[in-house]
């Protein structure tokens, strides 16, 4: 999805995109390109969870939350990359906490009508929920472009949870 596209569903931004008012430091746009270049491989985000073993998903949120952890080390603790780094963690410890309280979960969450799989496809679905509204900020305000399966996940300008 290109930059215009994402740009197009962000609403809310109190700041203009682009324009003499704001550009964002060029360190903080290298490290949400890498961020989003890093998400655009995480299948657990945008792949029908069906098609995903439950194991493999939590090693992806393992992966992606050490990743953002190492990309705080040089931004300031008050800028806005840093919030949103932040609660992408915090979606991945939260994924990682409802997945990982029972061993059941990870065993039989790609069972069809199991319980597990339930709980496995709640929580994979809250987790690309926040990691959509996030990717989508994050690209709107650096003018990034979005891989199309990730951009599956941003929310679309007429839906409910738009922007």
């Amino acid at each position: 999805m290109k930059f215009k596209e994402v740009a197009s569903r962000v609403t809310g931004l109190s700041s203009p995109i682009f324009g003499i008012s704001w550009n964002p430091p060029e360190p903080e746009i290298a490290v949400a390109r890498r961020i989003i270049t890093f998400l655009e491989d995480r299948r657990v985000l945008y792949v029908p969870s069906e098609m995903e073993s439950p194991e493999y998903c939590v090693r992806s949120v393992l992966k992606i939350r050490s990743f953002l952890t190492e990309q705080l080390s040089g931004l300031s603790t008050k800028s806005d990359l840093t919030d949103t780094i932040r609660a992408l963690r915090s979606s991945c410890r939260k994924f990682l906490n409802t997945v990982g309280e029972n061993n059941e979960i990870v065993a039989h969450g790609a069972h069809q009508g199991h319980w597990a799989s339930w709980v496995f496809n709640g929580a994979v679905g809250e987790m690309r929920g926040v990691f959509g509204i996030h990717i989508a900020r994050l690209a709107a305000s650096h003018g990034l472009d979005v891989e199309d399966e990730l951009a599956t996940i941003i929310p679309d300008e007429t839906s409910d949870d738009a922007l």
